[in-house]
C-alpha cells in the first residue's frame, strides 16, 4: 500500500481539473501523524481544493486520496461521513451560522453527528470556547465579534468532535499582525495540547515559519518544494524565492 505507517494523509498521482482547468497534475504528498504540514502558494494554484481531497469532499480525477491507508473513493457512503468526523476544519471566513449565537455554532457538530444529551453538548462546547480562551459569549452572534474572536469560535467548533486531524484554510486572512500571532499561537498549542495532525494552508509567511514542522508549495499544479522552513528560506528555486519576496513585501511595515 502506498505511503507509510506514519501517514495519516496520502497522495499519489493526485490529478484535479474543473473542466478544462487542470488544478493539480499528478502530485504526490504524505501528512504523517503529529506532523504540522503548511502547504503555500499563490491565490488559485490549488491550496483549499487540496483540503478538500484530503477530507474527501472532492475525489481526484486520476490517481489516489488516502486516508489511514484507504482511498477515499472505497468508502460507502456512511462510513465516509464517520471517517471525517476524526477531522476538524477551520474555514477562511470561519463560515459561522450567523443565526445561530456562539455556543449553538460550536453545539452544531456534535448535535449532528453524536447522540449525547443535550446538558453534555453544552458542556463540550463551553469547554472547546473556554480551550480557545473565550468565555461569557455563549449567547452573543457572529456578527457582534471581532475576525479575530470568530476565528477562534471556528476552532472551538472544529475541536468539538475531538478530531485527530485539523485542517485551516487561510487561519489568519483578514488579521492585524497581533491577531494573527494571537492565532498561530493558539493553532501552535492546540496541536500540542491535543496531539494532532496539523495541516494549515497560509499565504502568511510568518505563520508558515512559525508553525511548520514541513512546508510544501503549490505551483501551476505541482509541488515544486518540500522542506523545514530554514531550508524554505535558503531555497534557490527562482518561484520559491519569488513568492518569500512579495510575500514579505506585502506585510505591514515592509
Amino acid at each position: 500500500m502506498p505511503g507509510s505507517p506514519e501517514s495519516h494523509i496520502v497522495f499519489r498521482g493526485a490529478w484535479k481539473r474543473f473542466d478544462a482547468l487542470e488544478i493539480l497534475k499528478g502530485v504526490d504528498l504524505d501528512v504523517r501523524k503529529g506532523q504540522t504540514l503548511v502547504i503555500i502558494g499563490g491565490s488559485g494554484t490549488g491550496k483549499s481544493v487540496t483540503l478538500k481531497l484530503m477530507i474527501g469532499l472532492l475525489s481526484p480525477d486520476a490517481g489516489q486520496v488516502l486516508f489511514d491507508g484507504r482511498a477515499w473513493k472505497s468508502y460507502a457512503p456512511s462510513e465516509a461521513d464517520r471517517q471525517r468526523q476524526r477531522f476538524g476544519f477551520v474555514f477562511q471566513g470561519g463560515a459561522l451560522f450567523d443565526s445561530l449565537n456562539i455556543i449553538e455554532n460550536v453545539a452544531f457538530p456534535l448535535r449532528e453527528h453524536t447522540r449525547k444529551p443535550e446538558q453534555e453538548i453544552l458542556a463540550i462546547a463551553r469547554r472547546c470556547l473556554e480551550s480557545v480562551g473565550l468565555t461569557q459569549i455563549d449567547h452573543k452572534f457572529p456578527a457582534e465579534l471581532s475576525g479575530g474572536m470568530r476565528k477562534r469560535v471556528s476552532l472551538a467548533r472544529a475541536l468539538s468532535l475531538d478530531p485527530e486531524i485539523l485542517l485551516y484554510d487561510e487561519p489568519t486572512t483578514g488579521l492585524d499582525p497581533i491577531n494573527s500571532q494571537m492565532i498561530n499561537e493558539l493553532i501552535e498549542r492546540t496541536h500540542h495540547q491535543r496531539h494532532v495532525t496539523s495541516v494549515v494552508v497560509t499565504h502568511d509567511m510568518q505563520s508558515a515559519f512559525y508553525l511548520a514542522d514541513i512546508i510544501v508549495m503549490l505551483y501551476k499544479g505541482r509541488f515544486i518544494f518540500r522542506g523545514t522552513a530554514q531550508e524554505l528560506k535558503n531555497s534557490t528555486i527562482p518561484e520559491v524565492r519569488r513568492f518569500i519576496e512579495i510575500s514579505y513585501s506585502r506585510e505591514p511595515g515592509h
